[in-house]
């Protein structure tokens, strides 16, 4: 049977239902958001003088859930248009139009009964092949699908999404031993190439994959802190960033994912295993009377972290008391984040004999031995549970990853000298002379399964530049960028430089990269797999040449850069953009030129020049302009002004989209870009634009002169700077950056209306940007942004 999912019900309109559904609006799935219906009135449903049969009461819960996206942080939607997609309802009145969906998700509460009651009302309403799911994190699929008929049973599966379901990346899809193995392959795809996510098979075991390896860690986390003495902060300074995982590392994830949640999570597990597995995931005593404290974490303002103000206090769990907050010192932990590569970084603290050293010990071992326990059982492979735990908890190496890092041999040697009991299939792998779960050939990675290596699947909308590199590929490169044959004609340019900024070599290879696809290829990808797009220009760089009085040499360089945009912008054969993560400044400029921009579902784009106390100085003032213009259906009416307003709006408040679609929204990309929900596909996404491009008889955009406001225009964003000036938004020296921007956008000296060609708003461009990179308050900016990261009003 085809499958496809053109409309969906969400069953449970909580935290996590009404995210699964915003997601699935923000791919533009229209969703029907079904809640309880409230057996009492609240104080002003009563004021209103509504009764319990009102359609507003009846689906309080679900509208309610509505609002609450709106204002949540991070956001749920990638656009507040998004919301329109969603249609709250109720289980009573609405149970019917469950007809209508492809796709019925259960996301209520964690209690089996009450999950088997709703599904017992699903099946009365559903159509026949409709897929049903649970997002439940740890109760019985199995156990959920008895009492169902036959198609209910073939067609249901559990879908468990992570929180954010925006943001997190892992979808733990896992079937029942009656589902259609047709519906599990769909789901799988669908869960990639739709709603963008890394999908992991697990099997129908307590918590599943991520949570169950999560937890188990966590929980070992606290032991090890108690056993040993160590404060939270401590404990945070070794399992965070410098180990490959996230800023939050233990007790600050704790606090976001909710303390009140997390005890649910393991007392789940604690109920369903014995022997010694159940008394690990025992909750300490004093996490139990955080929770009854009311202390779950960042949702009521305290829980291992409290803050007050702007200071940050760390839970003493001895006394329940705050303090200041700590950090471990310990020479390896210093040597560490010294060390090149997380690896690296691992193996330096992992061995040392400091306070550093045996707490991350203590802690990996007994962690790496549960992973290889319940190899198999959990999941089908390694492979599953190292991809879960990457993607559900944000960790750079899985489990069997990490192993590798410190070393299998040297480390089952001391996990044994320790105590620990090492699985059988582990010593065998090595007694048969493995040494590692994982091993790269000429590019492509196999894992260990069963006595032998096998191939990680590949997937061939997931392009991997370093495989391609290994493969000899690349077919020329400097210190800035490389460039890669991607197949098919099709060149992809790879920035490389610290944080992407864009340089001297970078300019170059644009140019060179352009001249070899006009001679031998179908066109070029501008794409990379760090860890942002481009955060800009090379501040420092050019800092140095201002602070020296270089203008000459500054004059250059932006003309080099102009120009090398004005040459990608009119490229013979299509130029592609794939931005994602941070695209700012110039990164955006880079883009704006571009035929096309696919862009990842989390890109956040814009020109922010004057946060270092300039304006874009590569074309971005311009481009941006046009691309408004363009925007605009042909034949409507518009106001010239009007136009200029919004752009310089963007530019002058340094906007940034907090999405792709909020890019569209603000100008950055057209209606014709794409957007890549799945980050893995994004290249991929890319290189099939540019095929359709060139397959198309892609020609440039024809050079056309620009119609501008002129003087008059000038004088309107003038006033609306100098009201944000008296009104205290923007400081004296902001409204000097703002005069630049306006006259550089109105076009200059000339009447309203008169149309100027792309070169003149260069040149004016160039004027400013030179002006403004002259004078000390701007340079004072830029040096305060490389050194703390963030602007300088001054």
């Amino acid at each position: 049977m085809r499958y496809t999912i053109q409309k969906a019900a969400v069953i449970g309109s909580g935290v996590m239902g009404s995210g699964i559904a915003a997601h699935l609006a923000n791919i533009g799935i229209p969703v029907l958001l079904l809640d309880i219906v409230p057996n009492a009135l609240t104080e002003a449903e009563k004021a209103k003088g509504y009764t319990l049969e009102d359609k507003a009461v009846r689906n309080r819960f679900s509208q309610s859930a509505l609002k609450k996206l709106l204002k949540q942080k991070p956001a749920p939607l990638t656009s507040k248009k998004s919301l329109a997609l969603i249609e709250a309802g109720n289980l009573e009145d609405d149970l019917e139009r469950l007809k209508e969906a492809d796709w019925i998700i259960e996301v209520v509460t964690e209690r089996l009964d009450i999950k088997k009651s709703v599904f017992e009302k699903v099946e009365r309403f559903r159509r026949p092949g409709t897929i049903v799911s649970s997002n439940t994190s740890g109760i019985s699929i199995e156990a959920m699908a008895e009492g169902r008929s036959e198609d209910f049973r073939k067609h249901f599966l559990g879908t468990h999404f992570f929180n954010p379901p925006r943001y997190l990346k892992l979808l733990e899809v896992i079937p029942t031993a009656d589902t259609d193995p047709d519906v599990t392959s769909f789901m799988k795809q669908f869960g990639e190439d739709v709603l963008g996510k890394g999908v992991v098979l697990a099997k129908d075991t307590p918590n599943f994959i991520g949570n169950r390896i999560g937890t188990y860690g966590l929980l070992v986390t606290v032991r090890e802190m108690m056993k040993g003495g160590y404060t939270v902060g401590e404990v945070d300074s070794v399992t965070g960033p410098v180990i490959g995982r996230p800023k939050s590392a233990t007790f600050r994830t704790l606090d976001v994912v909710g303390i009140d949640t997390f005890v649910h999570v393991a007392n789940n597990v604690y109920e369903k295993t014995e022997g010694e597995e159940k008394e690990v995931f025992k909750v300490p005593a004093f996490m139990h009377k955080l929770v009854e404290n009311g202390w779950l974490g960042s949702k009521t303002g305290k829980g291992f972290y409290e803050k007050k103000g702007k200071e940050i206090y760390e839970l003493n769990p001895e006394t329940l008391e705050y303090g200041e907050r700590t950090k471990m010192k310990a020479a390896s932990l210093e040597a560490a984040r010294q060390a090149k590569g997380t690896a690296n970084k691992i193996k330096t603290i992992v061995y040392a004999d400091d306070r550093a050293g045996q707490l991350l010990w203590n802690i990996l071992a007994p962690c790496l031995v549960y992973s290889a326990e319940l190899s198999g059982v959990i999941a089908d492979d390694i492979l599953a549970i190292d991809q879960a735990m990457k993607w559900g908890f944000g960790w750079k190496f899985g489990p069997f990853e990490t192993w590798d890092a410190i070393g299998v041999e040297k480390s089952v040697q001391k996990m044994e000298q320790d105590g620990l009991q090492v699985p059988g299939w582990v010593k065998g792998m090595l007694e048969k002379g493995f040494t590692s779960f994982y091993k790269e050939e000429n590019g492509a990675v196999s894992y260990y399964d069963n006595g032998a290596y096998k191939p990680v699947p590949a997937n061939p909308k997931e392009v991997n530049l370093k495989t391609l590199k290994t493969q000899g590929k690349v077919l020329k490169e400097n210190a800035g960028a490389s460039l890669i044959d991607i197949g098919d004609g099709v060149l992809l340019l790879e920035f490389h430089s610290k944080s992407n900024a864009i340089g001297l070599d970078i300019l170059q290879m644009i140019n060179y990269a352009v001249d070899e696809a006009e001679n031998h290829y179908k066109g070029i990808v501008i794409g990379n797999q760090g860890k942002n797009f481009c955060v800009g220009a090379n501040l420092a760089l050019m800092l140095m040449e201002a602070q020296d009085d270089n203008i000459f040499e500054l004059d250059m360089v932006v003309r080099q850069f102009q120009n090398t945009m004005m040459k990608i912008k009119y490229s013979q054969k299509p130029v592609v953009a794939a931005p994602f993560a941070m695209t700012l400044g110039g990164g955006a400029e880079v883009c704006l030129h571009t035929a096309h921009i696919q862009a990842a579902s989390e890109t956040y784009m814009g020109l922010v020049e004057t946060g270092v106390g300039l304006l874009p100085g590569g074309g971005g003032n311009k481009e941006l302009y046009i691309k408004h213009l363009k925007n605009i259906p042909e034949g409507v009416q518009f106001d010239l002004q009007n136009v200029v307003n919004k752009v310089f709006e963007t530019i002058a408040m340094a906007k940034v989209s907090t999405s792709a679609e909020e890019a569209r929204e603000s100008g950055f990309l057209d209606r014709t870009d794409g957007v890549s929900f799945n980050q893995d596909h994004l290249i991929y996404d890319a290189k099939q634009a540019v095929l359709r491009l060139a397959d198309a008889g892609y020609k440039p955009s024809v050079r056309e002169k620009v119609p501008v406001t002129g003087e008059s225009g000038y004088a309107a964003l003038l006033l609306g700077a100098q009201q944000m000036h008296l009104s205290g938004y923007i400081s004296d020296y902001d409204l000097e950056i703002a005069k630049k921007i306006a006259f550089v956008l109105s076009g200059g000296k000339v009447p309203f209306g008169t149309k100027v060609d792309e070169q003149y708003l260069l040149d004016l461009e160039r004027e400013a940007f030179l002006s403004l990179i002259a004078q000390p308050k701007t340079q004072q900016r830029m040096q305060h942004m490389l050194l703390k990261g963030k602007p300088l009003r001054n």
